[in-house]
């Protein structure tokens, strides 16, 4: 197909985006033609009209659980065991066919939310990349994925036994990359600290669980084999295990200082921030979030060093992604509008900042720039229109009107959304 996208405002993606008006934007099959001034002929094209509406790249979401829903608990208990859950169901083909079909399932709920790529950082087992491979094939309908299927962890370390394997030596860890290799992923996804969710003590979340040693040999199995590594990291322990050690990119975060910044600097990392799970412990009252009490104050410790780590590589240069953590509670598939609404208000960046941290900055982050993240001649036709000025207020991308990946057309796009979730978040925006 051929479309012409018309009488709209267009923001390009690019660091110094400007708004585009009196432009057209012409699609070729899955390939963006042409920006062009209007008054050029349109003859051959299906004519888009926006009506007034903000044309931009589709968003790039760099931290999503694919598997899960994010749906919240309804009750304070501590801490599923998930090794024994998965144990159960990865026993069972029906089941895992199921699980299959909700992973394709949230899959198009990105895509119909606004987000045209997601990178996976820890599902379970090779999910990620088998959906990935059914929407690369026209199967199904969903984003371009870039997926890192089972994780790595330890022995007790994060999410041990379910979404991560466990290595328990130098040598393991390699084996354990090579067999994840195996099942056709994008990247390497280490757990090198413990998390809100499991932590054991008051005020001391972002245990470091995973020895220098065993993050050095994943690391260095995983360039040799190709693959950029990401890694789970809630502390200032953790943070510096994990830049000196070979990791690619920084999940999270934690209260930085020189010797963190000088690190990301010497290793070429950059850092992702996620603000949306960690905001409900935070934030949240014990009532609504139903979570124990030390939660609460691990999550607030979380946040504030996630935000205070983002600030400070902001202002040094350290490139800084996006990604939302979907899948934990409260963060659902449709909201990554949230993050970006967070990012601009916690860290202080203008909404221009913010959008090209969404779009263009985050696909440099994942190396696929040359490929979509703007609006640009020869990129993916990767497209997304809202009725307002995103530059004005960001929450008007909590609506969309179309998206187009991959030169696909959406037109109308509708979720199912969990309303009384939504209500409580909206309190905290």
């Amino acid at each position: 197909m051929k479309y012409a996208f018309c009488n709209g405002t267009v923001l390009d993606g690019t660091k110094d985006m400007k708004p585009l008006k009196g432009k057209v934007v012409l699609i070729d099959g899955d390939r963006i033609e042409a920006v062009a001034d209007e008054g050029i002929s349109l003859e051959g094209y299906e004519v888009v009209d926006l009506k007034g509406a903000w044309l931009l790249p589709g968003l790039i979401d760099l931290h999503v659980h694919l598997a899960t829903s994010g749906k919240p608990p309804k009750r304070d208990k501590k801490p599923t065991n998930y090794k024994r859950l998965f144990e159960l169901l990865s026993k069972h083909k029906i089941i895992l066919a199921v699980i299959k079909k909700l992973t394709a399932d949230y899959a198009k709920t990105e895509l119909l939310s606004g987000v045209t790529t997601i990178r996976t950082v820890a599902g379970i087992l090779d999910m990620d990349s088998r959906v990935r491979d059914d929407i690369n094939s026209g199967i199904k309908d969903g984003p371009r994925i870039l997926a890192a299927n089972t994780g790595i962890s330890v022995p007790g370390g994060h999410f041990a036994g379910s979404i991560a394997t466990e290595a328990s030596s130098p040598e393991e860890a390699r084996e354990h990359v090579r067999q994840i290799a195996a099942t056709g992923p994008d990247l390497i996804k280490l757990m090198i600290t413990g998390g809100v969710m499991d932590s054991s003590e008051d005020g001391e979340p972002g245990v470091l669980r995973m020895p220098p040693e065993i993050v050095k040999a994943a690391c260095e199995e995983a360039h040799t084999l190709g693959y950029k590594v990401a890694a789970h990291v809630e502390s200032p322990e953790g943070v510096r295990v994990a830049l000196e050690n070979g990791v690619d990119t920084v999940e999270h975060g934690a209260k930085p200082d020189e010797e963190i910044i000088r690190l990301f600097k010497e290793k070429g990392a950059a850092l992702i921030c996620t603000i949306s799970p960690a905001l409900p412990y935070a934030d949240f009252e014990l009532s609504e979030s139903h979570a124990l009490p030390i939660a609460k104050k691990n999550g607030k410790i979380v946040m504030d060093g996630v935000i205070e780590c983002a600030k400070l590589c902001l202002k040094e240069g350290v490139p800084v992604g996006m990604g939302n953590d979907v899948g934990c509670p409260f963060v659902l598939h449709y909201n990554f509008w949230r993050e970006l609404c967070y990012f601009k208000k916690y860290l202080g960046a203008s909404s221009a900042e913010t959008i090209y941290t969404a779009t263009l900055g985050n696909a440099v982050i994942a190396g696929i720039d040359n490929e979509t993240g703007s609006i640009e001649a020869g990129k993916s036709a990767d497209l997304i229109a809202v009725s307002g000025d995103p530059l004005e207020d960001l929450s008007v991308l909590r609506v969309i009107n179309l998206v187009m990946v991959r030169g696909r057309l959406y037109k109308e796009p509708r979720v199912r959304k969990m309303k009384e979730v939504d209500a409580l978040l909206d309190k905290y925006m």
